[in-house]
């Protein structure tokens, strides 16, 4: 009988969904099927992948109520936010979709009397996804859908904590006629899924996840000349400059730190505010905290649910507890959240003050529902404190000044540099990161130089 894994939904705490890992055998039939299925796929013209990558959108939205419904019992999300997912996956496939022709065509040099010269992108062939749990579409579609635009085939590895999301890919291709074996999907454990990594017959790897299985994907990789790009952590800062419209700051990063329960790659994990908006700015930003309503995520009241699971909601704890023990103050009283209990996966927002980069809280990944909020004299020290993680994923900037925000921007070290908003991908717009926050790119046009490779074509024309 082939071993099993369970997915505990952090709602209750019961088994919501039980499957089978794939063995061996299953493993070897899927990476069969998906080498098998390349050249039929690669040779269907591109109009026609649009077309039936279409369709599996129109397939996938139209269940979106049913999905959003799993999708918070798998994970904890709120009812209400649920929906949102689902919406960004249409709106992000749509758009990869639409600027395909003109993102995949082939480039064209210079003419040059006698010959005819051009670039063409070739797919690698079945390009392996590893998704995570936190936002289990908008990661996975990032991958999926441009990789089966260019031509490639798709193994998909989904976290156990949405085992779900994986099968609706699969229902929303087969409503769609995608080809048998273009798309496929495996629920592995972490040695077979290393071990299919290192497998001839995958091309590429796109991995979104934390520090330590970036590390794991690049040593499975190590013996291998094949391309990974890695969306791993981040410690996303935002900064708060004297002509920032108040108001709106505080609105936005109050929903940037606590959205999903702060568990988002490029929420808001530390805030630096100028010394002349400082105190308003934390009085704002906690009145509103202690407006959340913290409970089951299934009822329509509720905008912060349950983190995933108590062990991440613990180590949260911990890394308060200890920026309190250090100097910091805590601004939130967790007893006006009763749904927060030691070992809980429901934990209270919190916001520190007090706090400095030696403490956790600032430098380390929290991946929770608590911030630090710093006091800074001005642009220069905001952007040296903003610089001061070994991620950069995102950074937001507060500000009137257009001209300021690119200018600062361009001092970030970062992937993205965000003016007035915060905790968004923008699919024209590449995402990235540097340092730990990983490496490659998705979405944009960029996105597609990622799941292709370049092949040359000199063709000297006979005379």
């Amino acid at each position: 009988m082939s071993a099993s894994f369970q997915c505990i939904s952090p709602v209750d705490g019961r088994v919501y969904v039980e499957r089978p890992l794939a063995n061996e055998s299953a493993i070897e039939t899927a990476l069969a099927k998906a080498a098998a299925a390349g050249a039929g796929w690669r040779a269907t013209p591109l109009d026609e992948r649009r077309a039936i990558l279409s369709r599996a959108v129109i397939a996938f939205t139209a269940k979106s109520a049913e999905i959003a419904q799993e999708l918070t019992l798998q994970m904890g999300r709120p009812i209400g936010q649920t929906p949102g997912e689902v919406r960004g996956f249409a709106e992000r496939a749509n758009h990869m979709i639409a600027i395909a022709p003109e993102a995949l065509a082939d480039l064209q040099p210079a003419a040059k009397d006698g010959f005819r010269r051009f670039i063409r992108r070739e797919p690698h062939g079945v390009v392996f996804v590893i998704a995570p749990w936190n936002y289990p579409y908008l990661t996975s579609v990032n991958a999926v859908i441009p990789a089966l635009l260019a031509g490639n085939t798709v193994l998909l590895k989904h976290s156990h904590q949405t085992p779900l999301c994986a099968e609706r890919y699969a229902e929303a291709f087969r409503a769609a006629g995608l080809p048998e074996g273009v798309f496929q999907f495996l629920h592995m454990t972490h040695a077979d899924t290393e071990a299919a990594m290192r497998d001839a017959r995958v091309g590429y790897v796109a991995f979104t996840g934390s520090v330590a299985g970036g590390r794991a994907v690049q040593h499975a990789l190590s013996d291998r000349f094949i391309g990974a790009g890695l969306e791993l952590g981040g410690k996303d800062p935002a900064y708060v400059r004297a002509d920032a419209d108040l108001a709106h700051a505080v609105e936005n990063l109050v929903d940037g730190a606590f959205f999903n329960s702060g568990q988002s790659c490029c929420g808001i994990e530390r805030i630096y505010v100028h010394d002349s908006l400082y105190d308003r700015f934390v009085d704002g930003f906690v009145t509103l905290t202690k407006q959340y309503k913290l409970g089951d995520p299934t009822a329509a009241e509720t905008n912060l649910g349950p983190m995933v699971r108590g062990q991440a909601a613990d180590f949260v704890r911990g890394q308060i507890a200890e920026a309190v023990q250090q100097g910091a103050k805590a601004l939130i009283s967790v007893q006006d959240f009763a749904a927060d209990q030691a070992g809980s996966p429901y934990l209270a927002p919190q916001v520190l003050v007090g706090v400095n980069h030696s403490m956790r809280i600032m430098n380390e990944e929290t991946f929770g529902p608590a911030i630090g909020i710093m006091k800074v004299s001005g642009d220069d020290e905001a952007i040296r404190l903003m610089n001061d993680s070994e991620y950069g994923l995102t950074a937001a900037l507060w500000t009137r000044d257009a001209d300021a925000a690119a200018r600062l921007g361009s001092q970030l070290e970062t992937g993205t540099v965000f003016m007035n908003r915060c905790d968004y991908l923008d699919p024209a717009l590449a995402w990235t990161g540097v340092k730990n926050s990983g490496r490659g790119c998705t979405l944009s046009s960029v996105g597609f130089e990622q799941l292709t490779r370049p092949k040359s074509f000199h063709l000297r024309v006979a005379t």
